[in-house]
């Protein structure tokens, strides 16, 4: 694909702005119209669209069906929640010009988009997470226009999904330029969007290396932006006692699909789990290393990863006090992954770094504690994480509350006797987390609530009726709002 030159960016970056001009005061129901125009196109691309995805990712048809459902799903939940407009958050404060020592004046606030995002497709999810994936769909929801930086991994697939947008904003009536494709494999192509004056929020999900870099970037502008990467996680996993005794083979079996399913290639694959020391935690060890091993190694998303899989996999098994507990029997062909289960004492683990350090794949790595103290330790030494887990019986949970609070603040999502994969799709998901796991623990890129990154309040001060947004306007009030009247306001 043909690399842009900076000019070529700035220039798609200021035909994004140009669009943004319209695009701020197009209403929530076209909105809506343009986002299920664009789900709706996307499926009728139908089988095209998922055996260009599965020749340029190896993931297997069942999967890119489903995410694809995921994605037209998404697009459609953005739909209602504009259309319906409570997601402004509009609020009217009311004048009162009679009050006393000082009157009050007329103040009205609402939720007001940022102006053009760049989204970087991701190379695991080729739908959920790239063209049209959520980035970009509360982009566009919140009313800001979206320049779409391929993944060079499935560029095709991001040509036929573009080419999908672009079809539904003809169709509904869009501003031109509202949604832009480029392809700029390089890091010099990444910085001059991330750098353009145009740009006023990034939207990424990748490596740690990249979202870091990205954000460094921002921050190096005249005036900073926002940009919201979530860059991966090991998402930790606490094996309680009294759960080995019970169900250990269970949590076995749970733990072998978890670690290995679609090639281990989830930002909450569970890349490490801790547990104290005991026969039942020897035995679930030999129980977990037995399942892995019958698990054949798979083809791995590209071999860029594949790569790194094994570079990463091979430094893991290098670190003092590390031990291969279990591999994959078969051998692995080009661009595979071997499913991997190590172990490690928590003294090893508490004095190596490295150890916390993700390893992209079907790789797990199980500390044994000595005692609770160790445990702790343990937890203190891991840094900010998208999810953890904590796998107990209900003796174990009332025992080791305390530790269970301590857990949440390292973490967006605590799951209880259950897998970090599998990320539901709702307002009440976050997906998201304390650096580094992303960049601003405060926001998620899964679910509704998603759209809040690419917005900002905005107050309008003694405003006429005619000049208010549609929102705001006591005539003609949209969505949900809280109104102070003279009599609240007097109190």
């Amino acid at each position: 694909m043909k690399e842009l030159t900076t000019k070529e960016i700035d220039d798609v970056m200021k035909q994004s702005q140009e669009a943004f001009l319209l695009y701020r005061q197009v209403q929530g129901t076209a909105k809506a119209l343009f986002l299920n125009s664009i789900a709706e196109e996307i499926e009728s691309l139908g089988s095209d669209l998922i055996h260009q995805a599965m020749e340029e990712t190896n993931l297997p048809e069942a999967r890119l069906a489903g995410e694809r459902g995921r994605t037209c799903n998404q697009l459609r939940q953005f739909a209602a929640l504009v259309k319906d407009g409570s997601w402004v958050e509009a609020r009217i404060d009311t004048a009162i010009p009679d009050r006393a020592p000082l009157p009050k004046p007329d103040l009205r606030k609402m939720m007001v988009p940022l102006g053009p995002v760049v989204v970087f497709g991701a190379s695991n999810f080729p739908f959920a997470y790239s063209t049209a994936g959520v980035d970009t769909a509360s982009a566009l929801a919140a009313g800001c226009p979206v320049v779409l930086k391929a993944h060079p991994a499935h560029p095709k697939t991001s040509e036929l999904v573009a080419s999908a947008i672009e079809k539904a904003t003809t169709k509904t009536g869009m501003p031109k330029n509202v949604f832009q494709h480029v392809h700029t494999p390089s890091f010099e192509g990444g910085k001059a969007l991330v750098q353009s004056s145009f740009t006023k929020a990034v939207g990424f999900t990748g490596s740690f290396s990249g979202g870091k870099a990205l954000y460094d970037y921002a921050t190096q502008r005249p005036d900073p932006i926002p940009v919201f990467a979530e860059m991966g996680s090991i998402n930790p996993v606490f094996i309680l006692p009294g759960a080995l005794k019970v169900r250990g083979e269970k949590v076995a079996d749970m733990y072998a699909a978890s670690i290995t399913q679609s090639v281990g290639q989830f930002c909450t694959n569970p890349g490490l789990m801790l547990g104290l020391k005991s026969p039942e935690l020897s035995q679930f060890t030999m129980q977990l290393s037995q399942k892995m091993e019958k698990i054949a190694p798979g083809t791995m998303l590209h071999p860029g990863i594949a790569a790194n899989y094994k570079k990463n996999r091979e430094k893991a098994l290098a670190q003092k006090g590390v031990s291969l507990s279990a591999q994959s029997t078969d051998a692995a062909k080009e661009n595979q992954a071997i499913t991997t289960l190590t172990t490690v004492d928590a003294s090893d683990f508490l004095v190596n770094p490295t150890l916390v350090e993700e390893v992209f794949g079907p790789y797990s790595l199980l500390v044994r504690a000595g005692n609770i103290d160790e445990l702790k330790a343990s937890l203190d030494k891991i840094p900010g994480q998208l999810t953890a887990t904590i796998i107990g019986e209900e003796e174990d949970l009332i025992e080791y509350a305390d530790f269970i609070r301590l857990v949440m603040q390292k973490v967006g999502r605590v799951i209880i006797n259950g897998v970090p994969t599998g990320v539901e799709v709702c307002p009440s998901m976050h997906h998201g987390g304390p650096f580094p796991a992303t960049t601003d623990s405060r926001f998620t890129s899964v679910g509704t609530d998603a759209i809040k990154r690419f917005v900002r309040p905005l107050s309008f001060q003694n405003f006429p009726d005619t000049l208010l947004p549609a929102e705001l306007q006591q005539s003609n009030p949209l969505g949900i709002w809280r109104l102070f009247n003279n009599e609240l306001g007097k109190k």
